[in-house]
């Protein structure tokens, strides 16, 4: 099981997080147990893999109220919120605000074991898709600045001839920094290009 697979509960009935805490042990996976949302912040940057399961109505700092801090600290946990009967407006609120599931009590084990599941998986992917983003944007850095200008108007897709008249210099000249962007990148083809300048926000994926 990959360390990653760490579930922090936070709820301030001592009950609850046993029994959460239990099942999780007993489906193999890791968790962490708080008794306030403050407790669970505090920890931080500690608890930073996983996902967060949270109570919605806590003494002090809600569910929302937690939501709303994480959003601030720019903290990318998958947050799933666990609600009352007749709690659902406050459910949708934090669906708003950030959560990714919420969970009516009383829930079936299956039923939150596979939302977590469900969150595990987009935690690893987020952290993943950020790693690549990281590490491409290092490459990038690493172009000069004429070289930059080239690689925006190849993304923009803007032949060579149109990126020379663009930028006053000479076709091949754009040729030799195209080349020496596509080397410092380890780019293997302008479409891979295009990938590590979507990947990295220097273009719309929309456009």
């Amino acid at each position: 099981m990959p360390s990653t697979d760490l579930v922090h509960v936070i709820d301030d009935d001592e009950a609850v997080r046993q029994s959460l805490a239990f099942l999780l042990s007993t489906a193999h996976i890791g968790v962490r147990t708080y008794e306030s949302a403050a407790a669970f912040l505090s920890a931080l940057p500690d608890a930073h893999s996983g996902c967060v399961v949270t109570d919605v109505r806590m003494p002090d700092m809600s569910g929302i109220d937690l939501l709303r801090r994480l959003k601030q600290l720019n903290v990318a946990l998958p947050v799933i919120v666990i609600t009352g009967h007749g709690d659902v407006q406050l459910a949708v609120e934090a669906m708003k605000i950030g959560a990714v599931d919420f969970i009516e009590k009383p829930f079936d084990d299956e039923t939150l074991l596979a939302a977590i599941k469900s969150a595990l998986g987009r935690w690893q992917k987020d952290s993943k898709q950020e790693s690549e983003r990281a590490r491409l944007a290092e490459k990038l850095a690493t172009l000069s600045s004429r070289e930059r200008d080239v690689l925006n108007g190849l993304v923009a897709g803007k032949p060579n001839k149109v990126i020379a008249f663009d930028l006053g210099i000479s076709p091949r000249t754009v040729e030799i920094y195209r080349a020496n962007v596509m080397t410092k990148t380890g780019a293997s083809s302008l479409s891979d290009l295009v990938r590590m300048a979507l990947v990295v926000g220097l273009m719309d994926s929309e456009k």
